[in-house]
């Protein structure tokens, strides 16, 4: 199953990577019954975590929504000390209210 993991404000991460989108979506809708929960992903998952959302609230949670999206560009220093810039997104999706 996907990565989860518990941060302060009462939501949930799921980080995206190379598995299939469902396996991500799956992950998500567990978590979303109860809290929001933030999708991240860097790199080439970027569209993924973006494919996983619009599941989410398009055909599996009708009613959740966007919450705040953050995206960034991270440098990171490759074995051989040259650097590399590696864009970065998390999207949060907040439940329907009950």
């Amino acid at each position: 199953m996907a990565k989860k993991k518990k941060v302060e404000d009462d939501t949930e991460k799921v980080f995206i990577g190379k598995k299939k989108s469902m396996s991500y979506v799956m992950a998500a809708m567990v978590i979303l019954n109860d809290k929001p929960v933030r999708l991240l992903a860097r790199g080439r998952s970027i569209s993924r975590a973006v494919d996983v959302a619009e599941i989410l609230i398009n055909k599996f949670v009708r009613g959740a929504t966007y919450g705040e999206i953050k995206i960034d560009t991270e440098i990171i220093t490759n074995d051989d000390n040259t650097q590399t810039n590696v864009s970065s997104i998390e999207i949060e999706v907040i439940p329907p209210k009950k």
